[in-house]
């Protein structure tokens, strides 16, 4: 069979931009991710990504960035360097009913012990969402770790609050997609490049 010379065209066109480094690494539920960010200094790769859904819901696109790919929870918790996570809204919600649903997710993927070791981050991390009035469909929080800076927070490219300490909490922020008790069974394996 054939290959039309508009088709060949195209993907030969599709091929130089993508060598090119113009096309995103993957595009998730209408959201493009980019293939490479830089935190910290460092260069970045797209571990994974997927939707977080909550019954038929689509809620928002989580992009997960580490300095090497790791396709295990404890891969990525163990991980040296900076890191990076991306969530793109999908529906509007209010800053508080995000807020609750992450001190929900890190509540259930750890323990008390655990939480007291960071309570303080927990409270600042908290304040940060009550200053985020409405996050609406397109509105991103991006959460990087950044060795002897902490844990930064932005909504749409603005800091919100101090960079809070110790990468205990920030494992922790990730456990409640890559923990025991993950908010999205799906999510999990995407996250770790299996999806």
């Amino acid at each position: 069979m054939k290959t039309k010379p508009v088709t060949r065209w195209l993907t030969g066109l599709t091929l130089a931009l993508g060598m090119a480094g113009l096309v995103p690494a993957a595009e998730v539920a209408g959201v493009k991710l980019d293939d490479t960010v830089k935190v910290g200094g460092k260069e970045l790769k797209l571990n994974g990504a997927g939707v977080r859904t909550r019954i038929v819901v689509k809620v928002y696109v989580l992009g997960l960035y580490l300095t090497e790919k790791k396709d295990s929870t404890a891969g990525v918790l163990d991980a040296t360097g900076p890191r990076r996570f991306t969530l793109t809204m999908l529906r509007e919600v209010t800053g508080d009913e995000l807020g609750q649903a992450f001190m929900a997710g890190i509540t259930a993927n750890t323990d008390k012990t655990e939480r007291s070791k960071f309570v303080n981050q927990l409270a600042q991390f908290g304040e940060a969402f009550v200053n985020i009035p409405q996050a609406k469909k397109g509105d991103t929080v991006t959460v990087d770790w950044v060795p002897d800076t902490g844990t930064v927070m932005y909504f749409n490219g603005k800091q919100q609050g101090e960079a809070m300490k110790d990468i205990a909490f920030y494992n922790a922020i990730l456990k409640i997609w890559l923990g025991e008790k993950a908010v999205d069974s799906s999510l999990k394996p995407a996250l770790l490049g299996k999806g």
